[in-house]
């Protein structure tokens, strides 16, 4: 997608995971800044971190639009990620603001582009499905396989893999 620069946004209380345990915010900022920090391209944003809640998508979205004037933001998301799109909150305006919405297909998302269209007008003209090797791998399946004294290494970056080792991360000990 040529994209200029990576944000890496990190949600203190993601909306749509009220009812799940979540990593502390901590222990997720330190994880990222060892996944991205050999990538020049990559910067970890603290958009969502250094404000109130609740935090929505088009609100991160309109902060990034005043923090990068005239840049064309693109959003990020899984094949999942787009085929809930319309149950998010203002997904349309959503929609509006961003130039590109970059899609990470995922075996088996099931994402029926002619309905969201509908629901989500002009939405299509913005996809950008990303290729790219998929791993069928979640972040809820590598924590499962830590839990369950299952091999990870691989499945990480090796910086992550070491703070996960070294504190024990996800275990159930």
């Amino acid at each position: 997608m040529n994209l200029d620069r990576l944000l890496w946004v990190l949600t203190l209380d993601p909306p749509h995971k009220q009812r799940q345990h979540i990593t502390s915010l901590e222990q997720r900022l330190e994880l990222v800044q060892a996944a991205i920090m050999d990538d020049p391209g990559f910067e970890l944003s603290r958009v969502e971190i250094d404000r109130p809640g609740p935090h929505y998508a088009v609100d991160t979205l309109h902060l990034l639009a005043k923090d990068f004037p005239g840049a064309d933001l693109a959003y990020l998301v899984g094949g999942d990620s787009l085929r809930d799109l319309p149950t998010w909150y203002h997904p349309q305006e959503l929609v509006d603001a961003c130039a590109i919405i970059g899609v990470m297909r995922r075996p088996g998302d099931a994402v029926d582009f002619e309905a969201l269209e509908t629901l989500l007008p002009g939405i299509k003209a913005k996809l950008a499905v990303v290729t790219a090797p998929l791993l069928e791998v979640s972040a809820s399946e590598i924590r499962s396989r830590i839990a369950s004294g299952k091999p990870f290494r691989y499945y990480l970056p090796e910086a992550v893999y070491k703070i996960i080792r070294e504190r024990g991360l996800y275990s159930q000990d």
